[in-house]
């Protein structure tokens, strides 16, 4: 047997002779960059065929697609995370091979994965971009690898070589339950013996095709553990070369046809988006004061035009030398996008004998954010006689303003309510792959006083597949969920709610009533903005008793829980992200920490979680040792109404049958109450003020 770099070469004659130029790149100039050929591989990271390639996706892209190369059906979501970053998830389906017993309702084997590519070189002009690409880490480790990939433009051509250990080596990687493999960094010297080179080549000759042929290492019929060799797999493959083309019918989407191992074809799908870009956009259509308005005193002019812009409980007055305008905003996303139609209407109505204006912003009478300007700077700009961004650079935002300063206000709204149609799924069961169940839930929150809501919400799921084949756990805080998921209708919250807010600024929150579907209780904390908004830092706590699940007000005799918290939450506004971390005690009494970690693009807001916490509390196998995980979106509404709305969606995806590191659902904490109402943040939302329609 050849052993050794020259085996290892030697062996991988085929692929230097496909990828001759990228050995001589040096000797060319050429096109630096990822684009064109970022387009998806068959498992959705970023690369040609069976194989990843060193390009990314561009920073909050994201796209999401399937293919399907015979055993095999893949099902991908990828994110442009960050500059350089791609993160792909992905479900792998074997046809022909049962998840279970045969005849299961399960249906065929399904396995959960998560990828990831770092670019951690740029492509230069002689230089090609490296990447390392680690997939599927942790848990079963089926389909997992970790490579390192070069990558070179030659437009119109793109040459990539790689080695890879796992599904691109040797011998497939061992499981690793909960925790993560990377042999690449622990065991290095086994990564390279274990390793074997991959690559191909991409003939872009316009944006909208593209040819590609790939060498591909994978060893089908030694990848014991793949639930499709016994079946599929028994001989090697007939070629581990791969030929395909892509096409691109709009700029969104992608088609690709392939021929692989030798004797399958497949096809696969895949659309990509701008994450937070509008699909119809957002133009509020300004205020037109009709001619009878003109009469009228100067306040009362000012507040109809903001009761018809979209706020409410509208306070204007003046002491003589400033005049002040508070306002609680109903309809505009971002604190700033309220600030910046408070002063256009504000504007060309201002009093000439005031010199300075106050604009504050409340929630439910609690003042959130305060903006204060001059009264030339602020005709100035609105004349366009000077720059919006050094009218915004001469004028100050603060969060620590306690009380307001207008005592009677007017377009009073004491009450608001939502309805908004809802998805959940509920995977993976044994009972059945994919569950689902879709209808409305309304929201209704009144204002009993200065900081107090009353706050009642309904489901209703006229469509709903909910069911499972487990049974509840050693301690059920949240492994008998599908008993409550499977009402169609049901009482999702009644509760009191009252926030408060004292100088410092410190904040306080208490709730008590029917808190969520499976809890009644009494929930509260306290929280705190530090160095300018830069960290949020808390404690909280809740005690609680398990509702029954087909009685709208019956509790579970003996079902208390109490959680006890010290929370942290970093603010990165310069990179659109924040970190939380949660310590304590959780729902069924584990203790340890919870880590999530969160990005907003222009609204959106995707956020991911790992929980560490002592398990040993759990006498059963499922939750013993396990972490909790798992990721989510909120989505604005705003993105598809052609209007602003501070109405959003969020999605979850995690493990519903599970105990550990679990809380109740919160109607609100204060750290979202708070949100970007800091001045970290308002400094950033500030800058994109200045690019906003007077």
């Amino acid at each position: 047997m050849t052993r050794g770099p020259r085996g290892k070469i030697r062996r991988a004659i085929p692929l230097l002779l496909l990828t001759a130029p990228l050995i001589a790149l040096c000797a060319f100039p050429a096109r630096a960059g990822d684009f064109p050929f970022t387009y998806p591989s068959n498992l959705g990271l970023t690369g040609l065929m069976e194989t990843p390639t060193a390009r990314v996706m561009k920073e909050n892209r994201y796209r999401v697609g399937a293919s399907v190369v015979d055993p095999y059906r893949q099902y991908y979501g990828t994110i442009g995370i960050f500059p350089r970053i791609e993160v792909n998830g992905r479900v792998t389906e074997v046809s022909g091979v049962p998840g279970f017993t045969e005849g299961s309702p399960y249906g065929d084997f399904k396995d959960k994965a998560v990828d990831l590519k770092f670019q951690f070189l740029r492509e230069g002009k002689f230089t090609p971009a490296l990447a390392l690409v680690v997939m599927d880490p942790h848990g079963t480790r089926l389909y997992s690898s970790q490579a390192l990939v070069a990558s070179k433009q030659i437009y119109p051509f793109d040459f990539t070589i790689g080695m890879g250990n796992g599904r691109y080596g040797k011998e497939p990687l061992p499981a690793t339950g909960e925790r993560f493999g990377l042999e690449l960094f622990t065991k290095p010297r086994e990564w390279w013996n274990s390793a074997k080179v991959f690559g191909g080549i991409q003939f872009a000759p316009s944006e909208k095709f593209a040819l590609m042929v790939e060498y591909s290492p994978i060893e089908y019929h030694r990848q014991t553990n793949d639930p499709a060799q016994a079946r599929y797999f028994t001989e090697p493959v007939p070629s581990k070369v791969n030929f395909g083309a892509r096409w691109k019918p709009t700029r969104w989407s992608e088609i690709d046809v392939t021929y692989q191992r030798g004797n399958q074809f497949g096809v696969g799908f895949s659309v990509a988006f701008d994450i937070g870009n509008p699909l119809v956009p957002i133009r509020d259509r300004p205020y037109r004061e009709t001619p009878e308005r003109l009469a009228d005193p100067v306040s009362d002019r000012i507040a109809a035009a903001l009761s018809e812009s979209g706020f409410r409980n509208i306070g204007v007055d003046s002491d003589g030398i400033t005049l002040h305008v508070e306002a609680e905003n109903d309809r505009y996303f971002f604190a700033t996008r309220a600030v910046d139609v408070i002063l256009s209407i504000v504007a060309p109505r201002m009093p000439e004998t005031v010199e300075y204006l106050h604009v504050m912003l409340k929630e439910n009478g609690i003042p959130s954010v305060d903006f204060i300007t001059t009264r030339r700077g602020l005709v100035l700009v609105h004349e366009g006689e000077i720059g919006r961004d050094r009218f915004f650079a001469l004028s100050t935002f603060k969060t620590d303003e306690v009380l307001p300063y207008v005592a009677k206000t007017v377009h009073k709204r004491r009450y608001d309510y939502d309805v908004n149609l809802s998805l959940e799924t509920f995977l993976n069961d044994p009972s059945g792959f994919f569950k689902y169940r879709f209808g409305i839930t309304g929201l209704v929150s009144a204002d009993t006083w200065k900081g107090g809501s009353l706050v009642a919400g309904a489901e209703y799921y006229p469509l709903n597949t909910v069911s499972t084949s487990t049974v509840p756990l050693s301690i059920p805080v949240r492994s008998d969920i599908a008993e409550y998921k499977k009402e169609d209708v049901s009482l999702s919250r009644l509760l009191f709610e009252q926030i408060h807010k004292t100088r410092g600024p410190l904040y306080g929150r208490i709730a008590g009533g029917l808190l969520e579907v499976m809890y009644a209780g009494v929930d509260g904390e306290i929280a705190a903005p530090l160095l300018n908004g830069r960290f949020l830092a808390g404690i909280s706590g809740s005690a609680v008793q398990k509702r029954e699940p087909d009685s709208p007000f019956g509790l579970i005799s003996g079902a208390d829980y109490y959680t006890a918290f010290v929370n942290g939450r970093l603010n990165i506004p310069e990179a659109d992200v924040y970190l939380d971390v949660k310590a304590g005690r959780f729902l069924a009494g584990d203790k340890g920490a919870r880590v999530t970690l969160s990005k907003s693009i222009n609204g959106v807001v995707l956020s991911a979680w790992y929980s560490f916490t002592d398990t040993s509390i759990f006498t059963d196998p499922l939750n013993n040792g396990y972490h909790d995980k798992g990721i989510s979106v909120t989505i604005p509404l705003r993105l598809f109404l052609g209007r602003d709305s501070k109405t959003s969606y969020r999605y979850a995806l995690s493990p519903w049958t599970r105990d550990v590191g679990q809380d109740i659902s919160h109607y609100r904490t204060l750290f979202d109450y708070i949100g970007r109402n800091v001045g970290v943040w308002l400094s950033r939302d500030r800058k994109e003020m200045v690019a906003l329609p007077r």
